[in-house]
């Protein structure tokens, strides 16, 4: 037993819509008899937290307890059974399942190509000037107390935003402070507590957050709200959501 990230489920707020039984693409959750969510088995659920975000009555929410740890293997087995094959497929953490999809499992890895417009060569060149004002950028080297943070913009931009946006700088980063995190790869304890301590320390002019399509990075956006939460600022927050296309999905 390890003390890590798993789902609980608040039985008196559960409707039984079942819209979080499809959303964990590893089956952790059903409806039992009552129909209410439940927790199949603890090894499936990976902690990442995809139910969250389709949950209409807030039953839902991401803890840290002790539990078994999240077993890829068994969940793809499990799927596998439940769901078939191409379901097993998209099991997070699954990189060599025997699935006729190349991909790693997550539906954040699914490789895609993206098709690019073709050039026209007609028009203004898109500049190449950076925006960026400041450095360190990621989230576990920056200090809440920097100076540049006062009375700042601060976005906080998910690591594959400005790889999948061209006009990152130009439309996102322009005027902005800003810090980068990564909410499936980087090792996240104590991330709501800085971002908190930033928003507390440095009187914020807006915050803004920006998130790629991907289930995984809707963890970022739960981290800076509940940041906001701790940090006791009233404080709104934008968010803006960009497609692995490259199209902004949702602006502020």
């Amino acid at each position: 037993m390890t003390k890590r990230k798993i789902i609980e489920i608040n039985r008196d707020l559960c409707d039984g819509c079942g819209l979080c039984t499809t959303a964990c693409a590893e089956g952790a959750l059903e409806l039992d008899a009552e129909n209410k969510a439940v927790l199949v088995r603890e090894i499936f659920c990976d902690g990442m937290g995809a139910c969250l975000d389709v949950c209409p009555t807030g039953a839902l929410k991401i803890v840290e307890r002790e539990s078994g740890t999240y077993d890829a293997g068994a969940a793809y087995r499990h799927v596998l059974k439940s769901r078939g094959r191409e379901a097993a497929g998209r099991v997070h953490g699954i990189a060599h399942a025997p699935t006729h999809h190349a991909h790693s499992g997550c539906p954040g890895s699914l490789a895609r190509e993206i098709l690019a417009a073709p050039d026209s060569g007609e028009g203004p060149a898109v500049s190449g000037t950076s925006r960026l004002s400041q450095w360190p950028i990621q989230l576990h080297l920056v200090s809440p107390l920097a100076p540049y943070f006062k009375g700042s913009d601060l976005l906080v931009a998910a690591d594959c935003t400005a790889f999948a946006l061209g006009s990152f700088h130009q439309d996102l980063l322009r005027g902005k402070k800003l810090v980068i995190a990564c909410p499936k790869l980087d090792e996240t304890e104590g991330y709501v507590e800085k971002m908190a301590e930033i928003i507390r320390q440095n009187g914020l002019h807006s915050l803004t957050v920006a998130i790629m399509t991907v289930p995984c990075c809707s963890g970022l956006d739960r981290m800076v709200l509940q940041a906001v939460e701790v940090s006791g600022v009233e404080l709104d927050v934008k968010k803006v959501v960009i497609g692995i296309d490259g199209q902004v999905v949702q602006a502020g």
